[in-house]
């Protein structure tokens, strides 16, 4: 697409944490403070966050994303890890790490307001943010941004079928409809791969479990990168 054209009533779909606001910078101080804590004699500090990464996936795949999640992966992780057992009074110190998380101020990413302000008056806006649903709606609530979007989704997942049934429910044509957010796993590929276009807007700290390689897009997909949020209103 060329620099200088500017699309018209599109259908632009944004993900939340990473790409609206902070989110992961938050983790990944209680993951240093956990591994400071775990102080491990035979596993690097690398390694313990390799092993917290898959205890991550087992309890995700049972119990979800979210904080609450996120501390089973911890206690899990302490437990496989450490030879010291896990007595009420370290599990509750384990839990203080994550305590800051879910009291956050959001901090929304620069130039969010200023675009999102401009973008409304010429496209339909919804937000598609994955997770806890009553994490997510309190942080949507908080954030300040609700009255942006036409409609907020908060699916459990984001995968080519969530893409397909939110698009099929809100009346979207594939053609002139984007989802924009920073993750390759849940935001650019799954949409690309349901039909729709994508924008990739990376953030520094994109949670480990959402890299990938960004997959080409097919067919008359179109794929951008853009490095800043406020880029959008070039295109849009």
């Amino acid at each position: 697409m060329p620099q200088s054209s500017q699309l018209s009533h599109q259908t632009l779909l944004f993900d939340a944490d990473d790409t609206l606001w902070e989110n992961n910078i938050y983790f990944e101080r209680a993951i240093a403070a956990f591994i400071s804590y775990l102080d491990h004699r035979v596993h690097s500090p690398e390694e313990v966050r390799e092993h917290l990464f898959t205890c991550e996936r087992a309890t995700i795949a049972v119990h979800g994303y979210g904080v609450q999640s996120f501390r089973r992966s911890l206690v899990d992780c302490f437990e496989q890890l450490s030879d010291a057992p896990i007595t009420p009074e370290r599990h509750t110190r384990i839990v203080s790490f994550t305590e800051a998380i879910a009291a956050q101020e959001i901090e929304l990413l620069p130039d969010v307001v200023e675009t999102l302000q401009e973008l409304r008056s010429r496209h339909r806006l919804i937000m598609v943010t994955k997770g806890n649903f009553e994490e997510q709606t309190a942080k949507v609530e908080r954030s300040g941004l609700r009255d942006f979007f036409s409609a907020v989704e908060i699916p459990p997942e984001k995968n080519v079928a969530a893409y397909r049934e939110l698009t099929a429910r809100h009346g979207c044509d594939p053609a002139t409809t984007w989802m924009i957010g920073n993750s390759p796993k849940s935001d650019i590929n799954p949409a690309l791969g349901a039909g729709l276009n994508a924008i990739f807007l990376p953030h520094d700290f994109t949670w480990a479990l959402e890299h990938e390689v960004v997959d080409q897009p097919r067919g008359n997909t179109q794929l951008l990168e853009l490095n800043r949020f406020a880029e959008l209103t070039r295109y849009f």
